[in-house]
């Protein structure tokens, strides 16, 4: 991105959508703007790029769930929507981790940690969700943990 603010750059992006007439993507925009409003309202804060990304972030999950509920479901047409809304929050993320950068951060917090085993669980996301945040899918992460403290 520029020098621009994430919440700047969600803002052009709408405009954008609006003039291209691109009514799929102007809605997911909405949505987002939405939830920034409804947290600006709610907490009397403005939001800033650290809660920004929290909140698309936390969209992704969403519906990556919605996605997997409808795919089960049968209901590809709604699964295919959620996928299509995803496709449009991710571009506001930052870029995605390989696995590899994952686990030498991963590897990096658990030398950090003074614990060891399972008791270095949370100390370990602890320090690793600021680094993560937007850039992985922290379920995926939590596995990944798990598996370098127990192996």
């Amino acid at each position: 991105m520029t020098d621009q603010s994430l919440t700047e750059s969600i803002r052009a992006a709408m405009k954008a959508a609006m003039r291209a007439k691109d009514k799929e993507r102007l809605g997911t925009i909405r949505l987002i703007q939405a939830e920034f409003k409804r947290i600006e309202v709610d907490e009397r804060i403005d939001v800033d790029d650290a809660r920004a990304l929290a909140v698309l972030d936390k969209m992704v999950k969403q519906r990556r769930d919605s996605a997997q509920q409808y795919q089960d479901a049968g209901r590809t047409e709604l699964a295919d929507k959620e996928n299509a809304e995803i496709a449009v929050l991710q571009e506001f993320l930052p870029q995605q981790l390989s696995e590899d950068d994952i686990i030498a951060l991963i590897d990096e917090a658990i030398a950090a940690s003074d614990a060891s085993g399972m008791a270095a669980m949370g100390a370990v996301m602890g320090q690793l969700k600021p680094q993560l945040a937007g850039r992985a899918d922290m379920g995926a992460v939590s596995g990944l943990v798990k598996a370098r403290l127990l192996g």
